[in-house]
């Protein structure tokens, strides 16, 4: 029997961390290119850009939110934000109404159009997910969900000068 000499169950050295994390970089900058592209092909089909459709799914994820909220939550420029959800606006898939909470801020909200739009294009990544090989467990995707979570830790500061 070969016995590995590293322990998988043993927190990594900080250099053998950083390499390791390094590869996971290596695979999500194509993984999150390629869905983008995957998304922007359905376009035609869909009517949303990959803008909108995040725009959509916040709003579905999380109910009304302000442009500024929108924005720190995908680590995008509030200007961006606003031209997304201008661009659903005249779509009629997202109503901006008054915040009661702070007049300069409006609250965005899905239309029944927005609603029906964001489902019909998540019914359709979750198909696409669907053929992704089912040899994973529970506890692969609870570990990989924690990694990223921890790389998007170390960056958090980074966000600091989106606005």
């Amino acid at each position: 029997m070969h016995d590995d000499p590293r322990d998988p169950d043993r927190p990594l050295a900080p250099d053998d961390l950083a390499r390791r994390l390094t590869e996971v970089f290596d695979l999500v900058g194509p993984l999150y290119r390629r869905v983008q592209r995957a998304v922007e092909r359905a376009e035609p089909i869909e009517g949303l850009s990959v803008g909108v459709r995040a725009v959509l799914d916040l709003l579905h994820r999380h109910g009304p939110m302000t442009v500024p909220q929108m924005g720190r939550a995908q680590s995008l420029s509030r200007q961006f934000v606003q031209r997304m959800v201008n661009d659903a606006a005249v779509r009629d898939l997202v109503a901006i109404t008054p915040n009661p909470a702070h007049r300069r801020s409006s609250l965005i909200r899905l239309t029944p159009a927005g609603q029906e739009a964001i489902t019909a294009a998540t019914a359709r990544e979750h198909a696409l997910m669907r053929q992704v090989r089912g040899d994973l467990t529970e506890a692969d995707v609870t570990a990989c969900l924690h990694v990223l979570t921890r790389m998007l830790d170390v960056f958090d500061d980074v966000d600091a000068d989106v606005e």
